[in-house]
């Protein structure tokens, strides 16, 4: 298996964990914690940002390390992003990922001073599922325009 496929395919996973996650906590989980008594929601909530902690930091590390590997092979590409259809939409992809990464900083700076409040958090989610949503759009178009 080629080095560009394991890359390709460590990328593809950590997006798909990535964007799901994303998707539960935008989605799923306020819907769920209306559901519930307040103090099983709160504790629910608590549970899945706790796991979250723990797995995203090396989640988001994949995705990243395997996307600047497949950046990397399409250097030539990114050395004109005005030269085609998929440098133009690698470029843009690129840069709303460094959007989410810099959503993910912020968050974790807004935590540490205790800043992250619920709304905070939401419009925080929000952005980053709609981010995350227009990137996987820009894959797939990538490779048909």
């Amino acid at each position: 298996m080629s080095t560009y496929l394991q890359f390709l395919l460590l990328h593809l996973l950590a997006a798909i964990v990535f964007i799901g996650t994303v998707v539960v906590e935008v989605l799923f989980l306020p819907g769920v914690r209306r559901r519930l008594p307040a103090a099983t929601a709160r504790r629910l909530e608590a549970a899945f940002a706790a796991q979250a902690r723990v797995v995203m930091p090396w989640v988001l590390a994949v995705l990243y390390l395997a996307g600047l590997g497949l950046a990397w092979h399409h250097r030539g590409a990114l050395a004109q992003p005005l030269g085609s259809h998929f440098a133009l939409l690698l470029w843009a992809k690129m840069v709303l990922a460094a959007s989410v990464f810099g959503h993910f900083l912020r968050a974790m700076a807004w935590q540490r001073q205790g800043r992250l409040d619920g709304p905070r958090s939401q419009r925080l989610h929000r952005s980053v599922l709609v981010h995350v949503l227009a990137i996987a759009v820009l894959a797939k178009l990538m490779f048909h325009l």
